[in-house]
């Protein structure tokens, strides 16, 4: 199945829920044009993600959101939340939102290292063993055919052995066979090249503001 049928709604609201399996935290609640949800399982703060919105209603939300680290991320360019938010917001780093139809890949490990993946109920976890010891590691939360791709690390003393690529391959081999069809992640500027090198499509912009946090004087 291509992963062009799904509509930016669809995908959005699906990252979320994924997202949320990921991490943990509680299931997000959707909101108009959207969800909202925890930034962390025990804290105050609330990130709004939102597929469809216009300026004003970003300024509202920022305006309403008093809590430091409180967060909104949007598909859609970056210019319209930056212009959006009251100068006590700053951007994050620039994401972009991803897919990718799930298909049997090759997932093999290089010398000395060993690929282990688990399921924790709709979690699914890959990680990159040498010698007793986790050099890589990737996260897939479930949400119902998307499998949502989330903390995808690899340990500084073992780059560019292609373990991250070997890990996703096996967290995607696994997902095919828990019977969902299509990937979805938030990749980085510079993710999003090595990911397009793997076959996966941008769909989105999706940038995200957050709330400075309270300086602390000493």
């Amino acid at each position: 199945m291509s992963a062009l049928v799904h509509s930016l709604p669809d995908l959005v609201m699906a990252w979320g829920r994924g997202r949320a399996v990921s991490r943990p935290t509680p299931p997000p609640t959707a909101v108009p044009g959207g969800f909202r949800v925890h930034v962390a399982a025990s804290s105050g703060r609330i990130r709004h993600v939102l597929h469809t919105f216009d300026s004003d209603r970003l300024g509202r939300i920022a305006t309403e959101q008093t809590a430091p680290g409180s967060q909104i991320r949007i598909a859609g360019p970056t210019s319209v939340l930056h212009e959006a938010v009251p100068p006590e917001w700053v951007m994050d780093a620039a994401g972009h939102l991803m897919t990718v139809p799930f298909a049997p890949r090759p997932a093999e490990a290089p010398e000395d290292y060993r690929i282990e993946v688990t399921d924790e109920g709709d979690l699914t976890v890959a990680r990159a063993l040498h010698r007793g010891g986790e050099a890589a590691s990737a996260r897939l939360g479930r949400s119902g055919e998307f499998g949502v791709f989330d903390q995808v690390n690899t340990d500084p003393a073992h780059r560019r052995r292609g373990l991250g690529t070997a890990i996703m391959e096996a967290l995607s081999n696994r997902a095919l066979d828990l019977g969902m069809t299509t990937g979805l992640l938030v990749g980085s500027d510079e993710g999003r090249a090595l990911y397009e090198a793997l076959g996966w499509t941008y769909r989105s912009d999706f940038p995200g503001a957050s709330r400075k946090e309270t300086e602390t004087i000493a």
